[in-house]
């Protein structure tokens, strides 16, 4: 048998047809050892002192992580384009790879300067029907500021029949084209680690973040806190590691140590615990019916980002954010694999979770296959009081299409659970995998009483036959791939019952799903003690009489495959 420990790779995240380069790599957690970039704190140019055919310069990265500067000239300044109070500066850009790619995906937070040095702001808008010189910028007087947000950013910034004249006037845009209006340059999340048919066919749960895009793998980007510079690369990720979940933009200021980016909100969360990333550019990739995207390699983190905002990302170099560490071992076939993950924003930790387990299973599996598992974890943290706290449970799976896809929701539900109580944290997150081949299961067929020395089927008319204060015998029949089994089945019927009527209710542990309303960890405590397996059985016995009732529950097994299906029988109590 062979473990492999995953190194840390940079991977590359390609979207595409909406196309920003976003995510990865599979990074160490500790602090960058590079020194850090000397800041510019250049100063603002006050938007209401720019006038049409003003003259600007730029910087952004094409490829590596050196800048490079582009020239340009001010069409005209909307206002409130972007929202109230808050204007939007047209710029058209003169530049070889503008000329061919347009404005591209990952431009966002390119500095624009003044004839007189002092930073106008950063660009992040382009127009909405596809590859075009014109850009939306952000005003760097309003980037650090966080005033006067609107409910959401604006999906895309309608142009009136005076400004679309403008820019038809002095670009090579029709007028049409341009009264189309501007939209803010793509930030999809780009996923490492995990294909785009894993993230497509991910369920509809809460935690997952709607149209994320597949990363594709690169090599490792050595690349380190000295590339943060104005018109640098920039990314900014809710996870990193095996999977990781991230965006990549362009620096627009650092000053003693702190970072401003994008121009445009990363997911618009206000204060958030995003880690920090440098990256290198590898190209950017034209297309032909929209922007062009950047293609790059993130660096290990370097830093945090700890505000996310209309006008763009914020956040400062050195410390990290705290991770929640999340691990997954998988073996299959005589491979075990153990590929970890750190995530920094506790609304991820789900989706991390779950994404983890699917790309090391993916890796270790190396298909979609059917087959049966059994999977053990524990979750660890500090709850509300600041006492540690530990929960583990282990459980079977089976399917007979792709048991990658069925063995993470329970566990990453959990989490997601856990990470929403305020004051809780969770700092771990291990699961280990063993996998078989063997997708065969157990379907619960019928119930059966011992009478006279027989087993008696109950159903169709025949009930089960139990006494007051003893043991109801009954065994379980299972249908699985050698034929028939039988699973013994026993519970207590209380001397109360005598007289009472009701049912008996034999349900696989396949068929049931454990959860409940985890408002603390002393309720995720519970949930967990009181979970079925799916290998188990779970007996329910419902009697009354007048407005008398008694409800009594037994789990038997676990059985050694997962058990669907279910079967109830009439009681009859003398």
């Amino acid at each position: 048998m062979t473990t492999t420990r995953r190194r840390g790779t940079a991977l590359v995240t390609l979207t595409a047809t909406t196309g920003l380069l976003l995510g990865t790599a599979a990074l160490g957690a500790g602090p960058a050892t590079s020194a850090e970039p000397a800041g510019d704190c250049t100063a603002p140019f006050p938007v209401s002192e720019l006038a049409e055919g003003d003259a600007v310069t730029g910087l952004t990265v094409t490829r590596g992580t050196t800048p490079e500067s582009f020239t340009g000239e001010v069409i005209g300044v909307y206002e409130d384009g972007i929202g109230p109070d808050l204007d939007m500066v047209m710029v058209e850009v003169d530049m070889p790879e503008v000329a061919e790619s347009g404005i591209w995906q990952g431009m966002s937070g390119s500095p624009v300067y003044a004839a007189d040095g002092r930073l106008i702001g950063a660009i992040a808008y382009g127009l909405s029907f596809g590859p075009s010189p014109v850009a939306g910028v952000t005003p760097f007087e309003d980037m650090d500021d966080y005033l006067a947000e609107p409910a959401e950013p604006p999906a895309r910034v309608p142009v009136g029949k005076a400004l679309a004249g403008r820019i038809a006037a002095s670009t090579d845009v029709t007028r049409a084209q341009a009264a189309q209006g501007l939209r803010q340059l793509p930030m999809p999340l780009g996923i490492s680690g995990v294909s785009a048919g894993r993230i497509a066919g991910t369920e509809d749960r809460p935690y997952f973040t709607r149209g994320a895009k597949a990363a594709a793998g690169g090599a490792t980007a050595a690349v380190g806190p000295e590339t943060i510079v104005p018109g640098g690369n920039l990314a900014a990720s809710l996870s990193y590691g095996d999977v990781t979940q991230a965006g990549v933009g362009t620096v627009t200021s650092v000053c003693n140590g702190r970072v401003v980016g994008f121009g445009h909100p990363m997911s618009f969360e206000g204060e958030t615990t995003l880690s920090l990333h440098p990256a290198s550019a590898l190209y950017v990739q034209e297309d032909p019916v929209g922007p062009g995207f950047k293609v790059a390699n993130l660096g290990a983190p370097t830093g945090t980002i700890s505000e996310d905002h209309l006008t763009g990302i914020t956040g400062f170099l050195g410390a990290l954010p705290r991770a929640t560490t999340i691990s997954n071992t998988a073996t299959y076939d005589g491979r075990t694999r153990t590929g970890t993950s750190k995530n920094t924003v506790d609304s991820a930790a789900a989706s991390t979770t779950f994404y983890q387990i699917v790309a090391n299973h993916d890796r270790v599996l190396d298909a979609i296959m059917p087959g049966s598992e059994t999977m053990s974890w524990t979750i660890t943290g500090t709850d509300s009081d600041g006492s540690s706290y530990e929960l583990g449970f282990e459980d079977r799976y089976a399917s007979d299409y792709d048991i990658t896809a069925d063995a993470g929701y329970e566990l990453s539900d959990l989490v997601y659970a856990l990470s929403r109580i305020e004051g809780v944290t969770v700092d771990t997150v291990t699961s280990e995998s063993v996998i078989s081949d063997d997708s065969s299961s157990y379907r619960v067929r019928g119930v059966q009483q011992q009478r006279g020395g027989e087993w008696v089927p109950l159903g169709k008319g025949e009930v089960a036959r139990a006494k007051a204060g003893t043991m109801l015998d009954l065994r379980a029949v299972l249908a699985g791939p050698e034929g028939l089994s039988y699973l013994p089945l026993a519970i207590k019927v209380p001397a109360s019952a005598a007289g009472m009527k009701g049912r008996l209710a034999v349900v696989g542990g396949g068929w049931t799903y454990s959860g409940g309303n985890i408002t603390s960890v002393a309720k995720a405590e519970k949930v967990v003690a009181g979970m079925l397996r799916n290998d188990e059985l779970q007996v329910e016995l419902s009697l009354s009489k007048r407005r008398k009732e008694i409800e009594k529950e037994k789990v038997i097994g676990p059985a050694d495959r997962v058990v669907f299906g279910a079967k109830r029988v009439r009681v009859v109590v003398k």
